[in-house]
């Protein structure tokens, strides 16, 4: 499977993958997706938010036992961050089948759609519309790079975008849902243990700051006479560094735009977008707004005009813990974690019971080509999963 996968979406010359919704890339993952379900005799199909679906026994029956993760992928992000939960989850029915278990509950193996947010800038597109946080007509309004709306791709790929919304009724037959991952930092290679098992995830969100200033020419404008917005967002790009810092918080800059883009002028407009995360949602909000206020502060300053928008915020998620602690007792007391990093499993916990398996990361790197996992560490994901899928679905 791990063979088959790995070439789809991958760029020869970075070596990191560029699988986006609804793209080429993406479509060749929902064919192997597709293949993987028939190949094991599986009831496959694509929900009406276009998430893949691969069932063993009556998806109607109610209190399934649902697992996966999502394939597509950051710009040039790596192999594992995604794909390894979905792997690991036909692997672990393959290995179930070998032991010989009989499901008492339903099985399902699921795909979520457009998990990153790589094109249309929102992460977690699949589960969000299915689980009623992401409203219609505020997926009507996403728009990628250049322009597309969410539907428009949706709808060249093959799918119905007049069908997206809530899906309540398929919810309401999920008892749990367990979603496998990688580890995006290294906890466990401190601990020495393989798998670990998942506390809560931090309450994050990204906001769009616009730096808005005056174009001119580079080669003759003085520089007591500039608006430079790129000024202004360097000095927010350092301020958010030292007020996470400060705060035992996160905060990245990662993205930005600028217009008009060249090399001998002064921007007019800088838009940079910031990704904050903390271990709780006070902590989160006084760092966000101390960096708005230095932006603000920085803006005056250089005679730009700063404006902030919020486009996503999840707040912190605890994951059940009942579910947690069972999964945890299951695999004979593996180490429980907190994460910084979003995961459909959050975003489902508010409509599920949802809990999260990980697997050991040695070097912590994530979203990048150098992002790798062990095989010894990747099998005993697979054992934790079907050991996991066994304890909650065969008794």
């Amino acid at each position: 499977m791990w063979r088959d996968l790995t070439p789809i979406g991958r760029n020869t010359t970075t070596n990191g993958y560029r699988r986006y919704a609804w793209t080429e890339a993406d479509a060749d993952c929902r064919t192997w997706f597709k293949e993987q379900a028939q190949n094991r005799g599986l009831t496959y199909e694509v929900d009406r938010n276009g998430n893949q679906w691969a069932w063993l026994g009556d998806p109607e029956a109610g209190e399934a036992v649902v697992t996966g993760s999502h394939l597509d992928s950051v710009p040039d992000g790596g192999a594992f961050d995604g794909p390894l939960g979905v792997v690991s989850s036909f692997a672990a029915l393959d290995e179930l089948r070998a032991r010989g278990a009989h499901p008492t509950k339903p099985l399902a193996i699921v795909n979520f759609g457009d998990e990153e947010g790589a094109r249309f800038g929102l992460a977690c597109v699949g589960s969000r519309l299915t689980s009623g946080q992401l409203s219609v007509a505020q997926a009507h309004e996403l728009r990628d790079a250049d322009g597309l709306s969410l539907p428009r791709a949706m709808e060249r790929a093959g799918y119905d975008p007049d069908a997206i919304g809530p899906d309540p009724e398929r919810l309401a037959r999920i008892g749990a849902f367990v979603e496998l991952h990688i580890e995006q930092g290294r906890a466990l290679d401190d601990t020495k243990n393989p798998v670990g098992v998942a506390s809560a995830i931090w309450p994050h969100g990204r906001w769009r700051f616009d730096f808005h200033g005056e174009a001119n020419h580079a080669g003759t404008t003085r520089i007591e006479d500039r608006r430079d917005p790129m000024l202004t967002y360097a000095n927010t790009v350092l301020a958010a560094r030292k007020k996470a810092k400060l705060a035992g918080a996160l905060a990245t800059f990662g993205k930005v735009s600028v217009e008009p883009n060249g090399v001998n002028a002064i921007a007019s407009l800088v838009r940079g977008w910031l990704d904050s995360r903390a271990a709780d949602e006070e902590t989160l909000a006084a760092v966000v707004g101390e960096i708005e206020r230095a932006a603000v502060e920085r803006g005056q300053r250089d005679g730009v005009d700063v404006r902030v928008t919020r486009e996503s915020f999840t707040p912190v998620v605890e994951f059940a813990h009942d579910l947690r602690d069972q999964l945890s007792g299951l695999l004979g007391g593996v180490p429980i974690l907190p994460t910084g990093a979003g995961h459909d499993a959050g975003i489902l916990s508010a409509s599920v019971p949802t809990a999260m398996l990980f697997v050991r990361n040695p070097t912590g790197v994530s979203h990048s080509p150098a992002e790798t996992a062990g095989e010894d560490d990747c099998l005993a994901g697979v054992a934790a999963l079907a050991e996991v899928l066994e304890g909650l679905a065969c008794h």
